[in-house]
Formats: C-alpha cells, sequence, structure tokens
C-alpha cells in the first residue's frame, strides 16, 4: 500500500508537468482515449502560481521530449529508452525522442570533485594535475577533460576524459523506477488493449539497462571487451581505459581528439572521404555484430568522433548487445538471402530458426517476405534502407506467429540508426553494398568447410569427455553389483519395489547412451573421420 501512495505521488507530479505541456493527453490522440482520461485533463492543466506557463508548441512528440526534460534524469532516460522501440511507440514518436540526447545542465565543480575524490580515494590533485569545467552532461553522468599526475616515474603526463556520476542519481532513478514498475503493473492489469505493448517487460529491461549504466567500471569493461574485439581492425578504435583512475561512479579513457560525426561539414572541410566514412560505419558495425556478438547499440552521430587519421571513434559505452552464435548466423543467413533475393532460403532460416511455427507454409512465408522485399530493389540507393526493411520484415512475421526476439529488435534498432550515420555522412550511400562483402565473408568464414571441421572437432571433444568418464562409470556399476549381490538371501534381492523403480529410472536417465548429447557427439565424431578420409 505504501508503495502504491508514493507511486501515485510521483506520477501526480510528473502528470501535471506533461499535462501543462500539452503532452499527457494530446491532441492529435484524444480521439482514440476512453473518457475518463478526458475527464481529468483539466486537473492536470491546472498551474500554480510559481511554476512558469510552458510553450506548447510543436507536434506531440517534441512537446513530449520537452516535458520529459522538465521532470528530469529518470524521465529523459525512459524518453531515449521509448526512442529505441520505434516497433511500440511508432517511428515518428521516436524520432522526436531521440532529441533527448544531452538536455541536462551540468552539476557544479564542487560536487564533482567531491566524487572523484571519494571514488579513487585520494585528493583531486595526487591524480590530475588540472581538470576543466563540464564539457558534455548527460542525464546520467558529466564529461570533465583532465591531465593526468604521474603516479609513477614510468608514467607520462596524459590528456583524459573524465566521466562523473551525476550525485544522487542511483537513489532518484530507484525511485522513479519504482513508479514506473507500478504504473505498469496498473496498466496490464486493468487495460488490456495495452498488453500487447507488454509494458511491465519495457519497465524491466529499462532498469536493467539502467543499472549498468550506474556502474561505471562496467562501461569501463565493455570498452575494454570490445578493443580486444577490434585490436586487428581498420578504420574503427575505441579509448583506451585508464583502470587506475576508474571506479564505480569515476571513469577515465584516453582524450579523443576529432571531429564530432555530426559536424558534416567540418569533416568535409578537413578532407574526409564522407563515403568510406558511410562504408566504414556500416561494416564495422555487422563486423561486430555478426563476428564477435557484441555491438554498440547507441551508435548515433553523437557518440562517433572521427580522428585525423579517418578512423572512426565510439565513445559512451552505456548500452551494448550481445546475440548468441545461433542469432548471428540465422541474421546473417537473412540478410545476405535478402541481399540474393532469395526469398525462399531467408523463409527457410527463420524456420529453421524456430522463429517461425513449423505448423506454417513455408512457400506463403516466402511469398509474404517477397512482397515486402521486391517493392525496395530497382529503387535509388537512398531510398533503400536496410533498417527499415527489417521491421517490415517482423511486422509480416507476426502474420505467421513469430515470437518477438528483444535481442534482434535491438539490433534492427542500432542498424536503422547507423544507417541513418552512414547516409549522413553520405546521402547516396548504398547500404547493401557495403554490407554485402561483410556478410559474405562472415558465412564463407563461418560456414565453410574449415568451420565445419572445427564444429565436428568440437563434437569429438565432446565425445572424449564422456569416454573419459566410463571408467568411473564401470567401476561404480561393479562397486553396485557387488553390493546387491553382498543383498541377495534365498528370496532374492531385498529392495523395496518403490525404491527399485525409482532407480531404474534414474540409471535410464543417466544412461550415456539415451542422452542426446551422446549421439551429438558420435555424429560430429563421425563427420570429422569422414572429413579427414575424404
Amino acid at each position: 500500500m505504501l508503495r502504491a501512495f508514493r507511486s501515485i505521488a510521483r506520477l501526480v507530479r510528473a502528470a501535471r508537468v506533461l499535462g501543462r505541456h500539452d503532452a499527457l493527453f494530446p491532441l492529435e490522440l484524444r480521439e482514440e482515449m476512453p473518457g475518463v482520461l478526458l475527464m481529468l485533463m483539466p486537473l492536470a492543466k491546472i498551474r500554480l502560481p510559481w511554476e512558469a506557463a510552458p510553450e506548447r508548441t510543436g507536434d506531440a512528440g517534441e512537446r513530449l521530449a520537452t516535458a520529459l526534460a522538465a521532470l528530469g534524469p529518470a524521465y529523459i532516460k525512459l524518453g531515449q529508452f521509448l526512442a529505441t522501440r520505434p516497433d511500440i511507440i511508432g517511428d515518428a514518436l521516436a524520432e522526436d525522442l531521440r532529441s533527448l540526447q544531452d538536455r541536462l545542465p551540468p552539476f557544479g565543480m564542487g560536487e564533482a570533485r567531491a566524487i572523484i575524490e571519494e571514488g579513487l580515494g585520494k585528493p583531486l590533485g595526487e591524480v590530475f594535475r588540472e581538470i576543466s569545467s563540464p564539457i558534455a552532461a548527460a542525464s546520467i553522468a558529466q564529461v570533465h577533460k583532465a591531465r593526468t599526475k604521474p603516479a609513477h616515474e614510468n608514467e607520462e603526463e596524459r590528456d583524459v576524459a573524465v566521466k562523473v556520476l551525476r550525485p544522487g542519481i542511483e537513489q532518484r532513478f530507484a525511485r522513479d523506477l519504482e513508479s514506473f514498475f507500478w504504473v505498469a503493473e496498473q496498466i496490464e492489469r486493468h487495460y488490456a488493449p495495452a498488453r500487447r505493448l507488454r509494458p511491465v517487460e519495457v519497465a524491466g529491461t529499462l532498469a536493467d539497462s539502467v543499472k549498468l549504466e550506474m556502474d561505471l567500471r562496467l562501461e569501463a569493461a565493455a570498452m575494454s571487451e570490445m578493443a580486444e574485439n577490434i585490436a586487428k581492425d581498420k578504420g574503427f578504435r575505441v579509448p583506451k581505459i585508464d583502470w587506475e583512475r576508474t571506479a564505480r561512479r569515476v571513469m577515465t579513457m584516453e582524450w579523443i581528439e576529432g571531429i564530432p560525426a555530426s559536424d558534416r561539414a567540418a569533416l568535409v572541410a578537413a578532407g574526409h572521404d564522407m563515403h568510406r566514412l558511410g562504408m566504414q560505419v556500416i561494416q564495422s558495425f555487422l563486423l561486430h555484430a555478426m563476428r564477435d556478438g557484441f555491438f554498440h547499440a547507441d551508435m548515433h552521430q553523437g557518440n562517433l568522433f572521427v580522428d585525423e587519421a579517418g578512423n572512426l571513434v565510439a565513445v559512451d559505452f552505456g548500452i551494448m548487445g550481445r546475440i548468441g552464435p545461433n542469432e548471428r548466423r540465422f541474421m546473417a543467413e537473412i540478410l545476405y538471402g535478402l541481399v540474393q533475393r532469395d526469398y525462399v532460403r531467408v523463409a527457410e532460416v527463420h524456420f529453421e530458426a524456430g522463429y517461425v511455427p513449423q505448423s506454417k507454409n513455408i512457400h506463403a512465408f516466402a511469398q509474404a517476405l517477397r512482397s515486402v522485399a521486391e517493392p525496395i530493389f530497382g529503387r535509388p540507393a537512398r531510398d533503400v534502407s536496410m533498417g527499415k526493411l527489417l521491421a517490415q520484415l517482423f511486422q509480416v512475421t507476426e502474420q505467421f506467429d513469430m515470437r518477438t526476439r528483444p535481442e534482434l529488435l535491438l539490433l534492427q534498432k542500432t542498424m536503422v540508426v547507423v544507417e541513418g550515420v552512414a547516409r549522413h555522412f553520405d546521402p547516396d550511400h548504398n547500404i547493401w553494398e557495403s554490407a554485402e562483402p561483410v556478410l559474405k565473408s562472415w558465412m564463407m568464414e563461418r560456414m565453410g568447410p574449415e568451420a565445419r571441421i572445427e564444429e565436428a572437432a568440437a563434437g569429438a571433444l565432446q565425445l572424449g569427455r564422456v569416454m573419459a568418464n566410463l571408467p568411473e562409470v564401470l567401476d561404480r556399476a561393479e562397486r553396485t553389483a557387488r553390493l546387491l549381490a553382498e543383498s541377495v538371501d534365498e528370496e532374492g534381492v531385498r529392495i523395496h519395489p518403490a525404491s527399485a523403480e525409482a532407480i531404474a529410472r534414474a540409471q535410464e536417465a543417466r544412461s550415456p547412451w539415451r542422452h542426446p548429447a551422446f549421439w551429438a557427439a558420435i555424429g560430429a565424431a563421425g563427420a570429422l573421420i569422414l572429413t579427414k578420409l575424404f
């Protein structure tokens, strides 16, 4: 009950802010609203004497973005998160909410100094020779430029970027997230039409994302992992982490000297090849997603720089995406099949992946895919969107009872963003031509003969582990037989019937000869032997 009262009080305040910005009951949506909500409109728009009159300008999405910015960090993060889910809120509203990137004013240097000193356990002067006022401020943290003070003789002074969490941000987010969960539960419980939007799941995903962003050591670890993955790649890099000057609420990294990717005019003036940059951002993203299964999931222009050598440098690793080996293979085959216009193969992959129930007709599904993709081909390159094509394909698959795949939605969302960056660099960029060599190379590497041999070897190794345990299994069987022999009298073995039945079931379940993994290993070993022979 106390949780409900707290949540209601916070939500009343939020509703009043949204109402005064005409974002709670937007004119564009009033025909679709229940009458009880429309009755509350006058209450939400009441302005108290000390409150400034808001500017009700722009469309519904713009007004909502302004209201969320006024509500503070948690609501800004909510807006940023919803901007990644056009499948739920629609493309137009998602586009408006993407403006919520760096809307908050910075906090004071005194507070920043206290957080840094507490996190690193040292006076600021022992760690940094100098530190600037904030150069960027977002909903969760702000960034300062600093120069390190060497901690030992072999260390040189370096320019670094220092990211600092906002004071009290964890407690504020915890309170607001409690309210988000409460209202999501009420909506899902009492308003059936909204259940398809999965409000509780949306709140849970937002909460998980925020938890990761509240510990800057985790962001540093993500940067370090990606740096290892791309160590041999060209054209894309990430800043190096200064682990000695990083803690839960403070992160120090290499300072990047470069031109923001958002400043196209400056990039052109500096002589950078805009077509190559467009190709680089697409191919880098696909390489990270398909090869590594680990990708930057917020790779918009504001999080990218171009250094003097023409490398793309990514920052802000608070939102990362992961996809498993199977999902990578399925997605690569789907994309490559679309490039080749092989709709039957694309349909087969959906069925093999289990995305579409086996009860559906594969040829009917291929026909549906063709109806979406075929009108796109033959159009000018600048009019062909890979991300939007995937979104349309996912909409078609809903007609065939395809279950929502959250990891694929994040991949799709990032692909739309990256595609926008590529078109920002080069408006005539052909997304498909950039993607094809990466997809083709990945498939040849992962699905060619050498990859099959590796899979067979892995299966043989599993078989070896099973066989290595065989002596122990036989030894246990011998001991069991001896014990049973000692338990036999003239009337036979003295075991309760229920116990005997339980032992039989357990022995049957444990038998390696009945375990699917055992036969999979046998098959892999056979494949390996055949490969070696022929």
